[in-house]
């Protein structure tokens, strides 16, 4: 009976946060507009709809003197002609290239040209001879060139960076194209008036060496294994709708055979007023946002927008099965189909994702992932406005088949059916997302990304602010119902497997004569808005004797930030001890979520934490490892009492240690496949030398002899290491420092600190190339370079640097690489600043391109380590950036103590920003080019390169240095 009134009383602590509020559309009027709004809406949103059919989301929230803005079309790959596939997609490039009215230097001269590139496509399209078609493309190369002399490339990313926006960027998916930037609020005006013009009518410029990059975007999904799942999936569930039936990139065919007149056509059938959503979130007036909003956009005229229409799907009455085959490691993928996001059943089916898996207490949480059946395994409900899909995938344990791994999956959707689960779970899932409710309004960036995809997805704004009251009437019988309905063998499973991809699709490289970039020059618009004024915010900086609370328990220092905004708490004991001083550390940490007590078994503790909407970690970094405490402040003493019984009676479990052992073994090997884990690898050798951070592990001899009881006896004696208490959370510090005393017993005195394994970075004296083979289109290439060791002088120029070189868009490196020569998807430059103040910094840059453009791409970026352009514009750019970012910033919660830590580290007693603010202003082309030769010009680098020794030779690698080829076990250290 005390369990049943325990799970009664959670359930209702949950529903009557909402029993008294009513969730109710209400129409009100202020400043001359009306708009409708949600009561008890915790995000105050505001919803307009301007007289030309535009919807404007408004969510003011003053905690940061900053803006997150969405520009949202209901328009994605789901609506792109079926013989222009991909067409949504690089539409949304085309939208950073400017109008005629910025972008262009002499839009007169400019237009001419671009209207001969037009007809040149079109005819390149009708062309089918191969002879014939490279001779019109040489066409559309050398007009392409004609036509950049009169373009101002990435005038945009200018305009925004010139405004301190942040994030700059957009992204397109199936019913979206969702264009981002997050600006100052003093820049509000600007914003606007930009935003406008951008939409008024873009200009198709720069294009044939815009669409290469979207080709190499298609290379990278090529040599994505998840990407092939993805598509593989989706095209099997759906064969009448354009989820199924064609990608968000596109296929090469489509790819290779743009027409900028179809893309106008979309343009000007999609992006209408009545299809579109201007969403902020953050500080600012909403009576004047949105007058300034309806002034700006008032020119844009509506009409009608094409409804998508589709085949009803026919029912899946057997399991489909599909293969494909990759680099990376063996995996599991199911998807059932499910109903759209408008149907009834759409909140039971968000139930029923979280009742498989929470990451605590699902049915795969606790009873495959917890009993370590399975290396990996999860499920998530992907709803989008037609259709619905429950998303399983799951990775094998060592010497486990893919279909053993479909039964372990399929067992528990059997459990679901049967309801062989606790009802007290949907109890705990509810107290769960009202804790995540919580979080989804505490900043204004998530508050506008929520309000953007109800936006994109036709979701009514009532149900997500009713969300947490609607689901906790659901009950078990809902959702074991909804299981038997829908969850049946009408399922797609796809077995990825580990192999070389047998004919492989590959788009050719062009020839690309490389465009002007103008990049010191400026349009008339992009004066009129950097002239436009605006009231800069003051910088705020930290103090921290006065924004860190401090006290002691015993000899452990307390570091406290109160929490005023709600009642979420986060409680860290942050120990001396990491896996420098011992490798075992982590083996430890991870072993504990395996263990039980004497009282308590592994699955009742995970289902405890979740129960009080409450969790705890343990990790072990280099130096410290960390127990993390978090959840609702209510249920504080709960938790921490919890988490101290269990780590000081953990029980050794040899059969759990031997089953994590295996799924380590297992994940190492899982890990070797993995190229982005191999370029890490690459990149610690090259800093490191042959001996380095990453390849410093257990060997597999070291760890099949580690018994349970040293692993416990590392556990209980955690406690005993010099640590420091960090508390964010609604407590005030003297009742905190009260309740721990009773609980968090600090010893008299602390274990003497254990010797720190050092790694010494290397200092080269020539140029070497570390080569990982690997099956793939792309080429992955790093420069890595130590220099010399920290100093708080060089913050400065440092940040400005890498804003003006390689840091963003606007970037030398990113210009000059993509825009210019179209050579790269991605590509970057950053001088890295160390962690601790007597480590050296290192020079980090990256281009991935097609393996075939792999010469050209490390020579241009070789190019600009030599030279560095001199672009006066661009450096002011970089200062304005750098002082704006630091003018808006608000480091606050808990961020502040990791501020003050970090700064320790470096040996700074003071927030570093306040003498960045004073003296970048002073930062001078001079220095940047001394510091550029000094530390970057005419150096010897490490070429850290992932490729196929198919596509790269090594006669093209022994040309940049000395090539070592490194074996797995060299990288990796297993």
């Amino acid at each position: 009976m005390i369990k049943k009134s325990l799970e009664f009383l959670l359930l209702f602590l949950v529903v009557n946060l909402f029993a008294q509020s009513k969730f109710e559309w209400k129409t009100a009027t202020e400043g001359g507009y009306t708009y409708k709004y949600v009561s008890n809406d915790p995000m105050k949103a505001r919803f307009y709809t301007l007289k030309n059919g535009l919807t404007v989301i408004l969510s003011p929230t003053p905690k940061d003197p900053r803006i997150q803005a969405y520009v949202a079309v209901k328009a994605g790959s789901k609506t792109d002609p079926a013989t222009n596939t991909g067409l949504a997609h690089y539409l949304e490039h085309m939208l950073f290239k400017g109008t005629d009215k910025y972008g262009s230097l002499d839009w007169s001269k400019e237009k001419p040209q671009l209207d001969k590139i037009d007809a040149l496509y079109e005819t390149y399209n009708k062309t089918t001879d191969d002879a014939a078609r490279k001779a019109i493309y040489k066409k559309i190369d050398s007009v392409s060139g004609v036509a950049s002399k009169f373009a101002i490339a990435n005038e945009y990313d200018k305009l925004m960076s010139s405004m301190g926006a942040q994030g700059t960027n957009a992204f397109t998916s199936f019913e979206e194209t969702v264009y981002t930037d997050d600006v100052p609020s003093s820049s509000i005006d600007k914003y606007i008036t930009v935003q406008a013009e951008r939409f008024r009518m873009p200009v198709l410029r720069i294009f044939h060496t815009e669409l290469e990059a979207v080709y190499e975007e298609k290379n990278r999904g090529l040599d994505s294994d998840g990407s092939q799942v993805f598509e593989t999936l989706f095209a099997n569930l759906f064969k009448e709708h354009n989820y199924g039936k064609q990608t968000t990139i596109g296929t090469i065919q489509d790819l290779k055979n743009p027409s900028l007149v179809k893309i106008r056509n979309y343009f000007n059938t999609y992006y209408v007023p009545n299809n579109m959503g201007v969403i902020m979130s953050g500080d600012f007036d909403p009576n004047e946002v949105i007058a300034k909003i309806d002034t700006s956009f008032k020119n844009m005229k509506s009409k009608p927008v094409p409804k998508y229409t589709f085949a009803q799907e026919s029912p899946i009455k057997t399991p489909i099965i599909k293969e494909i085959v990759g680099p990376d490691a063996e995996s599991l993928t199911m998807g059932f189909r499910l109903p759209g996001n408008k149907d009834k059943d759409v909140l039971i089916a968000d139930l029923v994702g979280q009742v498989l898996t929470n990451g605590k207490a699902g049915l795969l949480d606790l009873n495959l992932v917890k009993k370590q059946k399975l290396l990996s395994a999860s499920a998530f409900t992907y709803t989008l406005i037609d259709h619905g899909v429950l998303y399983l995938s799951a990775s094998p344990t060592t010497g486990q088949s893919l279909d053993e791994v479909k039964t372990l999956l399929l067992g528990q959707i059997d459990n679901l059916k049967s309801g062989n689960f606790d009802a007290s779970l949907i109890t705990s899932i509810v107290n769960n997302i009202k804790k995540d409710k919580i979080y989804e309004s505490e900043t204004y960036g998530s508050r506008a990304g929520s309000l953007m995809s109800a936006f994109t997805s036709e979701q009514n704004w009532r149900d997500q602010v009713a969300y947490v009251n609607d689901l906790s009437k659901v009950t078990k019988a809902d959702v074991v119902n909804f299981a038997k309905k829908y969850l049946g063998n009408n399922y797609v499973a796809v077995y990825k497997k580990k192999g070389e991809k047998a004919n492989r699709e590959k788009i050719e490289k062009p020839i690309i004569t490389a465009v002007e970039t103008n990049p010191d020059k400026q349009s008339a618009f992009v004066k009129m808005v950097d002239d436009m004024p605006s009231n800069a915010s003051t910088p705020v900086f930290l103090d921290y004797n006065k924004d860190i609370q401090k006290s002691k328990i015993g000899l452990a220092e307390v570091l406290y930030v109160p929490n005023k905004d709600n009642s979420i708490f986060r409680l860290k004991y942050r120990y001396k001890k990491g896996t420098l001083n011992d490798l075992k550390a982590s083996l430890a940490a991870s072993y504990i979520q395996f263990l039980g007590t004497d009282k308590m078994s592994a699955e009742q503790i995970s289902k405890e934490f979740y129960k009080i909407a409450c969790s705890f970690n343990i990790s072990a970094g280099e130096e410290y490892t960390t127990v993390s405490i978090e959840g609702l402040q209510d249920n504080f003493d709960k938790a921490v009492s919890l988490y101290e019984n269990i780590i000081n009676n953990v029980d050794p479990d040899d059969a759990a240690l031997a089953s994590l052992k295996a799924r380590i073994e297992k994940g190492r090997k899982d890990r070797k496949l993995n190229k982005g884990a191999i370029m890490q690898g690459l990149t610690s050798y090259a800093i490191y030398g042959k001996d380095n951070k990453f390849n410093y592990t257990l060997s597999s001899k070291d760890l099949a002899e580690t018994t349970s009881r040293e692993l416990v006896d590392r556990l209980r004696n955690l406690n005993n290491f010099e640590q420091t208490i960090i508390y964010y959370g609604p407590k005030p510090l003297n009742e905190l420092v009260s309740s721990l005393e009773k609980m968090h017993k600090v010893p008299a005195t602390f274990n003497a600190d254990l010797a720190k394994k050092d790694f010494p970075q290397v200092q080269l004296k020539k140029n070497q190339v570390l080569f990982a083979n690997y099956d793939m289109v792309q080429a992955e290439t790093r420069w890595i370079r130590n220099t010399d060791v920290y100093s708080p002088d060089k913050t400065t120029l440092i940040n400005v640097y890498n804003n003006y070189f390689g840091g963003g868009m606007g970037s030398v490196v990113f210009q000059t690489i993509r825009e210019s020569k179209a050579l790269a998807y991605s590509t970057y430059g950053y001088y890295m600043s160390p962690q601790k103040k007597d480590q050296d910094y290192y020079i980090m840059n990256y281009v991935g391109s097609q393996a075939d453009k792999f010469n050209e791409s490390t020579a241009a970026m070789n190019d600009l380590l030599t030279t560095l352009p001199n672009l006066d514009g661009n450096l002011n750019l970089a200062k304005n950036q750098v002082r704006k970012d630091i003018q808006t910033e608000r480091i606050t919660q808990d961020g502040i103590i990791y501020n003050y830590l970090a700064a320790k580290d470096l040996g700074l007693n003071e927030d570093i920003r306040k003498k960045v603010y004073a003296d970048v202003g002073n930062v001078n082309m001079a220095e940047m080019k001394t510091f550029h030769d000094t530390y970057f010009s005419g150096k010897p680098y490490t070429y850290a390169v992932v490729a196929s020794d198919k596509n790269v030779t090594m006669d093209q690698l022994k040309k940049l240095g000395d090539v070592k080829v490194l074996s797995l076990e060299e990288i990796f250290g297993y």
